[in-house]
């Protein structure tokens, strides 16, 4: 006897089991969307072209693969995109936190366990409800971890638009939500591309401590404090180290300004959650980790990306920002001899600083 053939795919109801199914997998919000993105690898390669990624070569390196799905994930018809919201119920206030001088800011992302993981192994939590559902299909799970524009993509899913500080805003929850995405072969029916909502707002491009935002849409990261405290790995051009503040690792001013951000939402995932007491140390406290603290402490966290050498480099930025003061002295004084050269520049630069004051 043959064996009847399968009914066929309703991908209408199948799109709504997927986003169903991503909010059961604790997911904000899911979106479609399909793989054209003409007008964004347009807008690239000007990027690139004027040299705003600065050392991040790899932007440049993959052509045309971050643009074209299809390119990057053979067989690519729809991209399902989620979004997850990420700021941990009871951090202490982000304000509060920049204004104190002996205090280090970290960017409210990296507070928790890092995210790449959570997220990716939701994804392919989501992969497999789908592929109980309709047998083996083609599908890529990717979460800030390859050549994708995720907020292009995450704006043609509806998830939200692109702001001026090119951060995507989401006018239910503001722009604290990390993106994730899941490469399919699957026809599902696509989501209707969100519109934008800045309006004459520029409050993102006037509170950058650096300038960074050249223009509505363009960020330079040449000059973004997330930029050179996490991916530059040499020397902090002088320039931009007095505006850094105590910003550590990354910088979220552009965000923390934002009038759509009175409607951000809790993070639900306990692992977002302050490890450290991160979301508002001190200064010294951290300058003191050997490197073997700064492993273990960071293990499992976006924060050790810096590596032990920036987080020093940074640190020793913030110190020079720092009030005057005997232990903030103590500190700089003990690593002034360290035996990295890049972390006695800043070291110096810092002790220079507190001598200028008198």
């Amino acid at each position: 006897m043959s064996t009847p053939p399968s009914p066929p795919i309703d991908y209408d109801a199948l799109a709504l089991d997927i986003k169903r199914w991503g909010r059961e997998l604790g997911f904000a919000d899911v979106g479609i969307s399909g793989t054209d993105l003409g007008s964004d690898e347009a807008y690239l390669e000007r990027w690139l072209a004027d040299g705003h990624h600065g050392e991040m070569d790899y932007m440049a390196r993959h052509g045309t693969r971050r643009s074209r799905p299809a390119e990057l994930e053979p067989g690519t018809l729809r991209i399902v995109s989620v979004r997850m919201d990420y700021i941990p119920p009871g951090t202490r206030d982000a304000w509060d936190v920049i204004n104190d001088g002996d205090a280090a800011y970290v960017a409210r992302y990296a507070l928790g366990r890092d995210y790449h993981k959570v997220m990716r192994n939701r994804l392919q939590k989501l992969a497999g409800r789908i592929a109980e559902v309709v047998g083996d299909f083609g599908y890529r799970a990717y979460v800030d971890s390859a050549p994708v524009l995720e907020k292009a993509l995450a704006r043609n899913a509806g998830l939200g638009w692109i702001g001026k500080h090119t951060v995507v805003i989401n006018k239910r929850a503001g722009s604290y939500f990390f993106l994730g995405e899941l490469y399919t072969d699957l026809p599902l029916p696509v989501d209707t591309p969100a519109t934008a909502h800045c309006g004459s707002c520029r409050r993102c491009i006037d509170i950058c401590p650096t300038q960074a935002i050249v223009a509505p849409y363009r960020l330079d990261a040449r000059r973004c404090i997330s930029y050179l405290t996490i991916e530059l790995r040499g020397s902090i051009p002088e320039e931009f180290r007095a505006p850094m503040g105590n910003r550590i690792f990354g910088c979220d001013d552009c965000q923390l300004i934002c009038p759509w951000n009175k409607f951000a939402q809790d993070a639900s995932e306990p692992d977002f959650a302050p490890r450290h007491s991160l979301d508002g140390p001190r200064l010294v406290d951290l300058f003191a980790w050997s490197e073997e603290e700064f492993m273990k402490r960071t293990e499992g966290m976006a924060i050790r990306r810096t590596g032990y050498e920036g987080w020093l480099r940074n640190l020793a930025v913030g110190l020079g920002n720092a009030p005057t003061s005997e232990v903030v002295m103590a500190a700089l004084h003990a690593r002034a001899d360290y035996p990295s050269e890049i972390v006695r520049e800043h070291v110096a630069w810092a002790l220079g600083q507190h001598a200028t004051r008198g």
